[in-house]
């Protein structure tokens, strides 16, 4: 009898739990909205049922359909008072306090702009990062940490707060964000938000809709492998179960190698992942992380991603800017800024992805890449310093976010004029003229039709690069940084590095 008392209460209990009109979770307490523009507010009520949202001097309504209901507010201007935004319905009202208008980014990529500003087991402490924690007392900026998830399905929620900067929580932003947020909310003066959506150890295939690859010559190669993948997985996994044995001795003989020449360690050994369990297969975490958080309203993006796509570089250089063309597609707010940062130096990762980032920047238009040759680690695939990073985003974005007139990005790479025996190579962002770190230029390279390339000599001719060698008599390419760990000093008087770069991409 009880227990069926106890299914009747839930039958009649459910549709009023089901009427309770409740905002999406990014829509909570400390959240910031964007300025300047109209912004989506969303949730959840039961069918039918009026959905009146007041906030910042506007009262809108609307009804929901299919147990949804989304409302546009007017743009407002930026604010640094707290305000409260009240949602109603037929039967509860739902108060959010401590409310900004100001400035949204997305803060997405893997391992490194997932690294938190915070010591984490197992990982190297990040420079500085006691002291900046310390004094990280920022009321005006604020991190929405969006919870890891993947799914293969598009999800329409995520799980995650907005967190106040303060000592006390910002060990667990995102380092890159926060330094980029600091210095943008410093130089702007009004609120920033940064909506953190990352994975470590993930390609950019994760992050882009499946519709986006499928309909794209370019990428054809991608949506088969993964269902090859999946295919092959059982064999494969047997396979690596006969062969374990072997592979651990081999592995403790190349590491005792290693250590025997102060090399750095390979990675151990480890078993096929199941394609159909793993973050890293197609649009997976686009539907599990990316997805719920459109269409928040925000300025644009910031980015850093490509180790894991290093090994596939050729790619990259078409699902990179696929994936950007898709989610501004998306959001529906045009060509926002997309600011990404070119992978740092790395022993095991070759130049071919940084050139494809190069690449992209031909391809998207109103992007920048930050460069960071000199803030890299040889031995270490997650740079300690990751205060450069973020500032050097930061100068990208006031630039093409914000229209200030300023230098943002190090020397690229424009073309090359042989005459004789020398080659001039010119670029754009040389500012008011290049210089090199230390007295001669390194890092420049040069070949004939051969394609055999020697060490080049390098001078600086004000916005110019002019290079010789006496192996090559009739030069006919030029390449800069061209190795896994670049040895390289060129930057622009605004003190920014130039991107490594061939003069004939392959």
């Amino acid at each position: 009898m009880n227990k069926l008392l106890t299914i009747v209460f839930l039958v009649v209990a459910t549709p009023s739990i089901r009427a309770e009109v409740r905002p999406n979770p990014l829509f909570n307490h400390n959240a910031v909205l964007q300025q300047g523009m109209t912004v989506p507010v969303w949730g959840t009520a039961a069918d039918g049922e009026k959905v009146t949202l007041e906030f910042a001097g506007q009262r809108v309504s609307t009804t929901s359909t299919n147990g949804s209901w989304n409302i546009r507010l007017q743009p407002m201007k930026a604010d640094t008072n707290p305000r409260c935004m009240v949602i109603s319905g037929a039967t509860n009202t739902v108060t959010l306090t401590n409310l900004l208008i100001g400035e949204v980014w997305i803060c997405s990529g893997q391992s490194n702009m997932e690294r938190q500003l915070g010591p984490r087991k197992g990982q190297k402490p990040l420079a500085n990062w006691e002291a900046e924690a310390a004094t990280a007392e920022h009321p005006l900026l604020r991190h929405f940490l969006v919870k890891q998830t993947m799914s293969t399905n598009a999800l329409s929620e995520v799980e995650g707060d907005w967190q106040v900067c303060s000592p006390r929580t910002v060990t667990n932003f995102t380092a890159v964000g926060y330094y980029f947020g600091r210095d943008l909310q410093r130089d702007l003066k009004v609120p920033v938000g940064l909506l953190h959506v990352s994975w470590g150890g993930t390609p950019a295939e994760t992050w882009t809709r499946w519709e986006a690859m499928e309909t794209n010559p370019a990428l054809s190669a991608i949506l088969p492998r993964y269902s090859n993948d999946v295919a092959t997985y059982a064999d494969r996994l047997a396979k690596y179960q006969v062969d374990e044995p072997r592979l651990k001795e081999e592995f403790t003989n190349a590491v005792t190698k290693a250590l025997a020449e102060a090399k750095p360690t390979p990675r151990p050994p480890s078993p096929p992942r199941d394609p159909l369990k793993t973050q890293n297969s197609p649009s997976r975490l686009f539907n599990g992380m990316l997805h719920p958080v459109i269409p928040y309203a925000m300025r644009g993006v910031i980015w850093y991603q490509g180790e894991s796509n290093a090994g596939r570089a050729k790619e990259y250089r078409d699902l990179f800017p696929a994936m950007i063309a898709d989610w501004r597609h998306l959001w529906g707010e045009g060509d926002f800024p997309f600011l990404f940062v070119q992978i740092a130096p790395y022993w095991a990762q070759g130049p071919e992805i940084r050139e494809a980032q190069f690449l992209t920047l031909f391809k998207s238009t109103n992007t920048a890449m930050a460069v960071i040759t000199d803030h890299g680690d040889a031995n270490d695939i997650h740079p300690a310093e990751k205060e450069p990073v973020g500032q050097r985003l930061e100068l990208a974005a006031r630039a093409l976010a914000y229209g200030h007139l300023l230098e943002y990005s190090g020397p690229l790479y424009k073309n090359i004029v042989i005459k004789g025996t020398n080659v001039t190579v010119n670029f754009t962002h040389a500012g008011m003229g290049l210089m090199s770190i230390g007295h001669k230029l390194k890092g420049f390279e040069i070949a004939g039709q051969d394609g055999k390339f020697f060490p080049a000599d390098a001078v600086i001719d004000g916005c110019s690069v002019v290079v010789s060698s006496p192996k090559v008599e009739a030069p006919a390419s030029v390449r800069y940084g061209w190795s896994n760990v670049p040895d390289v000093n060129l930057f622009n008087y605004a003190g920014l590095p130039a991107s490594p770069f061939r003069s004939n991409p392959d």
